[in-house]
């Protein structure tokens, strides 16, 4: 293509930092339009996301931090300053340099663009202000948006069909565009111009993500309180009728469950609570609730996805399609798909809820932002987690349970206070350990490679006695994470009492909440027949107060 000779790429390449978010080598080429480019192009993409009526747009980033377009450009949604469709990508040069942290697209379609440095660029369809740039002139090149949000931080975007949402880093919600259901929020049915904060019960809120559905919005508060406005004639917002919602209104069917991340539908929502469960209401005449028939539900409704904990929920607005990821690696896909009605979770062959979209969703578009890792160089942290264990470049080596260990004296300084003090003046090559097991201490050293852990629930209990005898509040951290995914009615009170134990608040709150949401079965156990005498008076006492024993 002659189009994407450009100069640019033959320089030499950047370097691009790799996030946690990134997905390693992920196929854009299951998209049917990424087949217009040629295998050297697909090799420079870092970030793409497939949009419009029939998955016919797409915008993508490459190695070099340069934005490429093709497609039909539907009301110029390709930003490039004119109405021409291309099947070359073309570069768009207004943004160059900028580096895209959220995106989202409406159904018109209209573009929402947030960088990195917080700024938000909108261009394409406008017709009811959904660009909040105070006109309804379709943009044919990216404006960006100021307007009550000049000394904001936008992190994260989302749109729904003529709607447009952002979150700021203040936890601050700003909305403007179609309002014929009170999606803006603002309490009235007149279209917003410009951007404006949705305040009501969002006021003294601070809001860690967002979505949009076709004309709906949800807000998830930092205390995992999900909160609802907008339309809601399917029951999408979950608040057990069909009225609109002109204001945002707290989701009461949650109380005490909570929310880490939304996704939305056309009309039907799903959230993802901090247990791995998943709950969904709204529309479901394709069977996109997975309850297993096709009734709408105006109730948040707890969906079955084997017995794994799900880690990962993906819908759209332009989609009646759902899809999830389990903590197992299991890609479930339920809803319409390739037109048939799949009323269950079903079980793909799939690696990624991207590849669901790809290839079952009707239009065959992308749910968010995709991120492409390289991997053709090492990153100092890649290097240094490949040397961990390794003794033909170790100078130190532990022997725990008669099992050696291999480290290097200077990164074990350099990471922890202990070992800073500890081997200042210790010649020897062989430290014996006894005071913790192999595989916790060896979790512990990998720990200080890697800044992650890969443990069994069980085995971070340990791992968390080490960290609050090293004073490793991270590792501390991460180890009540790693408990939380892993709890289950038989564990629950075998780790609220290590939480007890070590005095890890968040954990003991977080199981202490599990073993109320499941309390029947929970008192059944073993664990509970063996509790501890004072930890059962202050499990009954704590219950008591929360209301666990009444009818």
């Amino acid at each position: 293509m002659t189009n994407f000779q450009q100069p640019a790429f033959c320089q030499r390449l950047k370097p691009v930092q790799a996030t946690l978010s990134s997905l390693k080598m992920l196929d854009v080429g299951k998209w049917p339009i990424f087949s217009l480019c040629s295998e050297e192009e697909l090799q420079l993409i870092r970030q793409a996301c497939v949009f419009g009526s029939a998955g016919n747009e797409v915008l993508y980033t490459t190695v070099n931090d340069e934005i490429f377009v093709l497609g039909t450009n539907c009301c110029g949604c390709l930003g490039l300053g004119d109405v021409q469709s291309t099947i070359e990508p073309r570069r768009l040069d207004s943004l160059s340099g900028k580096k895209i942290a959220s995106f989202s697209y409406g159904s018109g379609p209209h573009i929402v663009l947030a960088t990195t440095e917080g700024e938000v660029f909108t261009w394409g369809h406008n017709a009811y202000s959904q660009l909040g740039n105070g006109t309804t002139n379709h943009g044919l090149v990216p404006c960006q948006i100021s307007t009550n949000l000049s000394n904001k931080q936008v992190i994260e975007v989302a749109c729904g069909s003529y709607h447009s949402l952002v979150l700021t880093s203040d936890g601050e919600v700003f909305a403007w565009g179609y309002n014929n259901s009170g999606q803006v929020g603002s309490g009235s049915t007149v279209n917003q111009p410009i951007p404006r904060r949705v305040t009501g019960c969002l006021q003294n809120k601070v809001v860690v993500t967002i979505a949009c559905g076709q004309m709906c919005c949800m807000a998830v508060v930092d205390t995992g309180e999900v909160y609802v406005w907008g339309y809601n004639g399917n029951g999408q917002l979950g608040l057990g009728s069909s009225g609109n919602q002109p204001t945002p209104c707290r989701v009461a069917a949650l109380q005490g469950i909570r929310v880490q991340r939304v996704a939305c539908g056309y009309a039907h929502t799903l959230v993802l609570t901090d247990e791995g469960q998943v709950y969904a209401w709204g529309a479901n005449s394709y069977g996109q609730l997975g309850t297993g028939n096709k009734s709408n539900q105006s109730y948040p409704t707890p969906i079955t996805v084997e017995k794994d904990r799900i880690i990962e929920i993906a819908a759209c607005h332009s989609t009646h399609t759902s899809a999830a990821k389990t903590q197992g690696g299991h890609v479930y896909m339920w809803g319409q798909c390739r037109g048939q009605s799949v009323i269950l979770p079903h079980l793909t062959h799939f690696s990624c809820t991207d590849d669901v979209f790809a290839c079952f969703a009707t239009p065959a578009v992308s749910w968010r932002l995709l991120s492409v890792e390289p991997d053709d160089h090492l990153t100092v942290a890649e290097s240094l987690k490949r040397e961990f264990d390794n003794p033909d470049t170790a100078d130190l080596k532990f022997l725990v349970d008669g099992k050696y260990i291999y480290a290097h004296k200077v990164l074990l300084k350099i990471r922890c206070e202990h070992f800073r003090s500890s081997l200042e003046d210790n010649e020897d090559d062989i430290v014996e350990m006894s005071e913790f097991s192999y595989p916790v201490y060896r979790a512990f050293l990998e720990y200080l490679y890697t800044d992650s852990i890969s443990l069994s629930p069980e085995e971070a209990v340990g791992l968390l006695d080490l960290a609050t005898f090293y004073r490793e509040n991270r590792l501390k951290k991460l180890c009540q994470q790693t408990i939380k995914q892993g709890i289950c009615e038989e564990n629950a009170i075998a780790l609220l009492s290590a939480a007890v134990k070590y005095d890890a608040q968040d954990l003991e709150e977080f199981c202490f909440r599990f073993c109320i949401n499941h309390l029947t079965v929970v008192t059944q156990t073993s664990g509970f027949a063996e509790m501890d005498h004072d930890l059962l008076k202050n499990f009954i006492s704590k219950a008591s107060r929360v209301g666990a024993f009444k009818n």
